[in-house]
């Protein structure tokens, strides 16, 4: 679990609850309106049927996941530790003596790169695989990001629709019942709510921790990849370090040192 993630959402929810018990004194029914769901949520969601294919649609249940979720994988000093530990041994015993320890790794980017290793791979071949794997990846997270920026750059819009469209309805009252009249302003009001919501709260900042997210994991693998080339060269375990631990902040490095 995300921590970061789960506290922004509790904050957010917290935040909201609060401020619309006070304004409408628990009547919460007063914030719904069937034509606001209609035309945010239901515009939004054809805005993404219409701009992305069908597969990547139906990978939103794997964004949000990445969302909420860490990648174990991706934590860029456990992946040092290992590939320090892992030079080490080569060093000592030759690289074939990587065989147990490989099987037993499940970043299949990692272990796909030392297997290659192990094998006698060329290290150019090895470099450009590994990179060409980076750059698919990096196709599939614009995906999930592209996602929710289209229901944040979309949903506000059909928010602004409804608001139009209750208000023509508003002035087509005018002179008319003031229930009726009532109706459509509420209409317009609760629809440019949720297109805010739904921009602001929701679709914005999950595409913009899915974009970071990208970014950590994009820099690990660059990582992973002069590590694992180190290692089949057969550097000093200390070299091999040092040009890993360019990768991450100053601090991470401290630790990563003092540990050694």
């Amino acid at each position: 679990m995300d921590i970061s993630s789960l506290i922004g959402v509790v904050i957010g929810l917290i935040c909201l609850g609060l401020v619309g018990y006070h304004s409408s004194h628990g009547h919460w029914a007063m914030y719904y309106s069937q034509e606001g769901v209609l035309m945010v949520f239901g515009g939004s969601l054809s805005v993404l049927f219409m701009a992305m294919p069908l597969e990547k649609v139906k990978c939103v249940i794997g964004f949000l996941r990445r969302f909420m979720f860490n990648n174990k994988s991706s934590n860029p000093v456990e992946t040092i530790k290992l590939l320090g530990r892992l030079g080490e041994k080569a060093r000592r015993e030759g690289i074939l003596s990587l065989q147990p320890d490989i099987e037993k790794i499940t970043d299949p980017f990692l272990k796909n790169g030392l297997t290659m290793a192990l094998d006698g791979v060329d290290p150019n071949d090895i470099e450009s695989t590994l990179r060409m794997e980076i750059m698919a990846m990096q196709e599939r997270h614009k995906a999930g990001k592209k996602f929710f920026d289209l229901v944040k750059l979309y949903g506000p819009g059909w928010g602004l629709v409804g608001t139009l469209i209750g208000q023509i309805g508003m002035f087509g009252q005018l002179g008319g019942s003031v229930e009726a009249m009532g109706k459509s302003l509420a209409v317009a009001v609760v629809a440019t709510m949720y297109g805010t919501i739904v921009a602001n709260a929701i679709a914005g900042p999950i595409g913009d921790k899915l974009g970071l997210r990208s970014s950590e994991e994009i820099l690990n693998r660059e990582m992973i990849v002069q590590g694992v080339l180190s290692i089949q060269a057969g550097d000093n375990p200390r070299v091999t370090l040092e040009k890993m631990m360019a990768f991450i902040p100053n601090n991470s490095r401290v630790q990563l040192k003092a540990a050694a």
